[in-house]
């Protein structure tokens, strides 16, 4: 059996903009990495010894790109790069993430059409719900993608 690539190497992100740490579990249809809240994540306050609970929405979208990013390993591509389209009903039970916290992410695809997701998910620590919302995500196919990003270069350069 071969052995899933670490986490890091399934998300199209480069420090210091990954957030979560490790997959636990993922299948067809869900994912469950984990976060340890520390001083090396780019949204830590020094004077709080926190990170905000706001960010909870990034956890999960990087969870998301974990699973993208496995799904993908499967067939023997790269991590795809998506876009976060938007979320519903970003609750939270807690202001910020405290230092030394492990957070327990998951993420369940509700359904997914011509690269559109939709996905539930949810953050608790020590069994505890701390934070939960629907995510919105698109995958476009490459073609797409090169003629975002060369429209995108495109603007820029005449800027």
């Amino acid at each position: 059996m071969t052995s899933i690539p670490h986490l890091h190497q399934l998300l199209p992100h480069d420090a210091p903009m990954v957030l979560v740490d490790e997959l636990i579990d993922v299948g067809e249809e869900h994912v469950h990495c984990q976060a340890t809240i520390s001083e090396h994540c780019i949204f830590f306050n020094p004077d709080s010894r926190t990170i905000p609970g706001y960010v909870g929405i990034e956890f999960m979208a990087q969870s998301v790109a974990g699973w993208s990013g496995y799904h993908a390993w499967l067939q023997g591509e790269a991590s795809p790069i998506g876009f976060l389209l938007g979320s519903r009903r970003y609750q939270t039970n807690c202001s910020a993430f405290k230092e030394g916290d492990v957070l327990d992410i998951y993420a369940e695809r509700l359904m997914e059409s011509n690269g559109m997701a939709v996905f539930s998910c949810r953050i608790e620590c020590l069994g505890k719900e701390l934070a939960s919302s629907q995510l919105n995500a698109f995958v476009p196919p490459q073609e797409k993608l090169d003629q975002m990003l060369g429209s995108f270069q495109k603007n820029r350069n005449h800027s």
